[in-house]
């Protein structure tokens, strides 16, 4: 597919630290449109949803911003359905994480068994009841299961998006207790960073690959930035240490560009006030020049 629609979404409501909502203007400021133009895409910028307002007190603390987040991710969700309706690859800036409710709402509408990978250090996979924080920027992979308030699973009228053997989780190594119980309870394919650091990336993805390849009808990337190391990627709300390197994340979108399984994706959580001199956006987009077949020679 040569048309790729880029959606801005600068939500910053789904956690408590603020600036992620710059994150889209961060990455078209390191030059998403001119790095995919360069590989002969048509590109197609649809700007920015509108996000409402922090809500002053939330009347389920377990939900921060519930409302504001649903309706932020609904309108994503309704974007995203049309741009694939019209035959063009859904690129989604985010924002943080929250935003892969909308995004995969209205992805998996057009799929019958949609795989998710999703490249991130935390699972994202609490819901209120095992939620530290009620910021549900640590729920999306779980609402898109269909766990969770009916408020966010039933975007777009269906319930759940994805089943959870469709699911790979890629660089995790900051996961609650609640998470861990249901991984296990529900059986969701995850490489830690002891795996990745014990096969090496090349057999992660290989493994990945081949596990989502023969079950599903379509892949979305969900990249958490905050799955690289912070000396790689300073930038994001959530820095955990000991993260993926530099290097085996563009060896890990290499991979997926050769096996020509990505049908949409979401690169999240670039927070420019966290960051050093714009520096993760542009690891950002030079790793979008890797999965769009970007190559050094």
């Amino acid at each position: 597919m040569k048309n790729i629609s880029i959606i801005g979404v600068p939500m910053d409501l789904g956690q408590t630290r603020r600036g992620v909502d710059m994150g889209p203007s961060a990455i078209r400021y390191a030059g998403i449109v001119e790095r995919l133009e360069a590989l002969h895409y048509d590109i197609e910028d649809l700007g920015d949803i509108s996000i409402g307002q922090a809500e002053r007190a939330s009347t389920e603390l377990k939900l921060r911003n519930l409302k504001s987040v649903a309706e932020g991710n609904t309108k994503l969700a309704e974007q995203v359905d049309q741009v694939i309706s019209n035959g063009s690859f859904p690129l989604v800036l985010g924002g943080d994480h929250s935003i892969a409710i909308g995004t995969i709402a209205g992805v998996a509408k057009h799929y019958q068994n949609l795989g998710v990978i999703w490249y991130d250090a935390h699972g994202d996979l609490n819901t209120s009841e095992t939620s530290p924080s009620g910021n549900i920027h640590g729920m999306p992979l779980a609402v898109s299961l269909g766990l969770g308030d009916p408020t966010l699973t039933n975007i777009l009228g269906y319930a759940p998006k994805i089943k959870p053997e469709n699911v790979v989780i890629i660089g995790a190594r900051s996961l609650d207790e609640g998470e861990r119980e249901l991984i296990k309870e529900i059986g969701i394919k995850v490489y830690t960073m002891h795996e990745i650091d014990r096969m090496g990336m090349a057999k992660v993805m290989e493994e990945a690959i081949s596990y989502l390849k023969g079950k599903t009808d379509g892949v979305h990337l969900s990249l958490d930035l905050d799955g690289l190391d912070p000396a790689d990627a300073p930038g994001v709300g959530t820095p955990v240490l000991g993260g993926i390197s530099y290097r085996e994340s563009h060896l890990a979108m290499e991979m997926l560009a050769e096996a020509q399984l990505i049908t949409s994706a979401e690169f999240v959580e670039v927070n420019p006030i966290l960051d050093e001199k714009n520096k993760t956006a542009t690891v950002a987009v030079a790793l979008m020049g890797s999965l769009f077949g970007e190559k050094l020679l």
